[in-house]
């Protein structure tokens, strides 16, 4: 061998080492749920990463065990991100919206053996503490004044952080998130150092996160939920300012980000929902943020267009627990500036490209061996794959992809020639209707647009000749007056005319999952004696 590269190890580590290195009094803010706020930086973030990972040696655990942690976001949780992975163990990010069953089997089919908790969650763990026969130790970040129970900051306090973060291979585990389990249990998503890496400094590209050491990211997505998207890895790696928020009020936000010059932000749309809403009640303009990341289900047309208006730009995303989550964002087009403000908003509401490192692909419903064209017509099941994405889930006998790597989405979606990817449905919810599809999400996202609509969500449902046919289910905004007719009538010139739903039901909510998207199935349950006209 004439030369060589050095072996370097992708450790997620080394994150946090380069981060207070480089940028170690870049600060990390975190307002609490009790209303009192506590500021750190990078270097205080390793400096309790390393005390944390002493602490937990200290009580016996060893490389390779799970840790969890039940937690909003705030800058203790981002120091077990580090800590925990430190000594060589796998955090665990509890999602606490989860059931009660759902709670049970994920936390012992991951063998957790310390629970680290925000006083918040403390009725769950007391709930599930005798269900949790594996939990040796409960530790609360933030307990009450007073309170008897052990809590974060005097725990690591007793620890020097005169430690070396424990080595290992690039492929070990690091991290472990579970889907939120709409059909049977949660399935366990295991996570490299290497993959997580690997994903982080995707995530630095100008077409994904486009951070800078000058951001300012104020995460609304929870560090329970698919690893906060990879935010709390990327930003280390760039040194940014984090602003936490452990409860996601809209007015706390909204303070927050014009007090701390936020700069960026992610959530799913009800969280830009609620943010429209609390500011048209208190007659605010939005904040002036430079990029809004939305994803976790497709964003209306008029969230984006409002927050284009704003001067914010727009990454629209798509991505799930299985890659880490990242597989397609949204940004400017090699075209970009040829576009008038509507293509760009049109081409906005797509759900972006594939990212380096990822590859996508839409294959027939009905006969998944035939891979379809990128003609931005045909609509197919979306599969990717890549080195962030999973091929086996935790403690699963079989490979979760194909044999040449493909994983199944769940996804309806066409891809245009460039590479844009268009999510239309999920293969559970798309409408078949006389051997046609219908999208569920593109007849929501229409009906969105209506003034008078707060949320909608489209089911099929029996029809004695078309198989199924749309049914529209509708929350209105307080205070504002819509009927059916009218909403039929808006919805006329923005689909197909055979798309237009067959019945347009308004209801005081609509089910939710744990990670807040539209429950399809809670929906079906909840309307299962529901008969369309023809079917009665």
């Amino acid at each position: 061998m004439l030369g060589a590269m050095q072996d370097w190890p992708m450790r997620v580590t080394h994150v946090v080492d380069h981060a207070a290195r480089e940028a170690g009094t870049r600060e990390i803010v975190t307002r609490w749920a009790d209303g009192s706020e506590t500021r750190t930086d990078w270097a205080g973030i390793r400096r309790d990463a390393l005390k944390l990972a002493q602490a937990l040696q200290a009580l016996g655990l060893e490389k390779g065990d799970k840790v969890a942690s039940l937690a909003m976001n705030h800058s203790r949780h981002l120091v077990s991100w580090f800590g925990v992975a430190g000594m060589g163990g796998v955090l665990h990010t509890v999602n606490p919206r989860l059931f009660e069953d759902q709670l049970e089997y994920i936390v012992n089919h991951a063998e957790d053996r310390v629970l680290l908790y925000d006083a918040a969650f403390q009725p769950i763990v007391d709930m599930m503490r005798d269900r949790w026969p594996g939990v040796e130790h409960y530790i609360c970040y933030d307990p009450p004044e007073g309170s008897d129970v052990r809590g974060f900051e005097s725990w690591i306090g007793e620890q020097d952080g005169a430690f070396e973060w424990v080595g290992g291979d690039e492929r070990d585990p690091c991290m472990i998130c579970y889907t939120s389990g709409t059909t049977g249990n949660p399935k366990g998503v295991q996570y490299e150092h290497r993959s997580t890496v690997m994903h982080a400094l995707a995530g630095l590209q100008p077409a994904a996160f486009n951070f800078s050491s000058s951001s300012v990211m104020l995460p609304v997505v929870p560090m329970f939920h698919a690893a906060s998207w990879g935010l709390p890895y990327a930003g280390g790696m760039a040194g940014i300012k984090f602003v936490f928020s452990a409860i996601n009020d809209p007015a706390v936000l909204h303070e927050l980000m014009l007090r701390e010059g936020v700069t960026d932000s992610a959530g799913v749309p009800t969280v830009w929902l609620a943010h429209f809403q609390y500011c048209d009640s208190e007659g605010l303009d939005l904040p002036p943020l430079k990029a809004a990341t939305i994803g976790g289900s497709a964003a209306p047309r008029f969230m984006i267009e409002r927050l284009m208006k704003n001067g914010t730009r727009v990454q629209h995303a798509w991505g799930m627990t299985e890659t880490s989550p990242i597989g397609t964002v949204g940004g400017p087009s090699g075209n970009w500036d040829e576009l008038s403000f509507e293509e760009k908003v049109d081409k906005t509401a797509k759900q972006g490209r594939a990212i380096f490192g990822v590859e996508l692909r839409t294959v027939d419903l009905d006969d998944p061996t035939k891979v379809l064209p990128r003609d931005g017509e045909t609509s197919g099941a979306l599969q990717i794959r890549g080195p962030w994405v999973v091929k086996r889930y935790f403690k699963a006998e079989e490979d979760a992809v194909t044999e040449d790597g493909w994983f199944d989405t769940g996804d309806v979606g066409i891809l245009h020639p460039d590479g844009t990817l268009q999510l239309t449905d999920r293969t559970k919810d798309v409408i078949k209707s006389g051997g046609e599809w219908i999208s569920s999400v593109e007849l929501e996202n229409a009906a969105m647009g209506h003034p008078a609509v707060a949320e909608a969500a489209c089911v099929g449902m029996y029809h004695p000749k078309w198989d199924e046919r749309p049914v529209l289910f509708v929350i209105r905004k307080p205070g504002a007056d819509c009927d059916a007719q009218g909403i039929t009538a808006f919805l006329a010139d923005k689909v197909a005319k055979w798309w237009l739903p067959d019945a347009v039901e308004f209801v005081e909510d609509i089910p939710h999952t744990a990670t807040g998207k539209i429950s399809k199935k809670d929906l079906r349950e909840r309307h299962a004696d529901y008969a369309l006209p023809e079917a009665r």
